[in-house]
């Protein structure tokens, strides 16, 4: 079965590879420099952004008790890649960033799902936000790559209310990556979280509202798509794809 797909991964694509390759002018404007974006961290998020497409066409609550593996499983392709054969080599490094996730005090899953609970009734936007913030401050979600999967866990929270994907984008890549930093060097268990986080969510959620675009989206509106179902361009039997990417 074909899934339809709300995303328009090619324009996705696109705006990437517009990216990566001025990414060495992005670089010199940055507060802190940052490594290139090499083709396989390119495909890795576009693999990412197939999940996530995949995640709201199966109506997969990642917040649902159960359900958190397949947060867990988008860090991995965001890191490793979709292919579970070559995850072999990064066994060790899966095992710590599962560890983490589930039993950081004060950082892993359990601090974002009561986070997120507390926070249902704001906005779409700031929620979103909200969430990418506390993946990104310490202690951090992830071992590594807390930017990519915070960036396609906010873009899993807009798609699942109807609203585009956050992708990043020349135009956008500095007022992206420079507060991101301040982000990750604030501890949001310390006393300094109460008067920066609030404020510096509410900064990000207004930034993912002005780079809201409907050209990433197959339709305007996710949820009135018509016409004929269309290919993603990956097989829905490719590991990644499974119901289940194990315990």
């Amino acid at each position: 079965v074909t899934p339809m797909g709300l995303l328009n991964l090619p324009a996705i694509e696109a705006s990437l590879r517009r990216v990566q390759q001025g990414f060495e002018s992005i670089n010199q404007q940055l507060t802190g420099q940052r490594d290139p974006m090499s083709d396989e961290v390119v495909e890795n998020l576009l693999a990412g952004y197939a999940y996530i497409d995949i995640l709201i066409e199966w109506d997969i609550d990642i917040f649902a008790k159960g359900k958190h593996k397949y947060l867990l499983e988008l860090n991995n392709i965001v890191l490793c890649g979709p292919d579970q054969e070559l995850r072999a080599e990064f066994a060790q490094h899966i095992k710590a960033t599962y560890d983490r996730f589930y039993e950081e005090p004060g950082g892993g899953i359990e601090d974002m799902v009561e986070w997120r609970a507390n926070y249902l009734s704001e906005s779409v936007w700031k929620l979103a936000a909200g969430l990418y913030v506390r993946a990104l401050s310490k202690p951090q979600l992830f071992i590594e790559g807390n930017h990519r999967t915070g960036a396609l866990l906010a873009s899993y929270v807009l798609l699942k209310a109807g609203k585009p994907p956050f992708v990043l984008t020349v135009e956008n890549a500095v007022a992206y990556f420079d507060p991101s930093t301040v982000i990750r060097n604030i501890d949001k268990l310390g006393p300094m979280a109460l008067f920066r986080l609030p404020g510096i969510k509410r900064r990000f959620a207004r930034f993912l509202e002005d780079q809201a675009n409907p050209d990433y989206l197959t339709a305007p509106d996710p949820h009135a798509i018509s016409g004929p179902p269309r290919s993603i361009n990956v097989s829905p039997q490719a590991p990644f794809f499974q119901p289940d990417p194990g315990p």
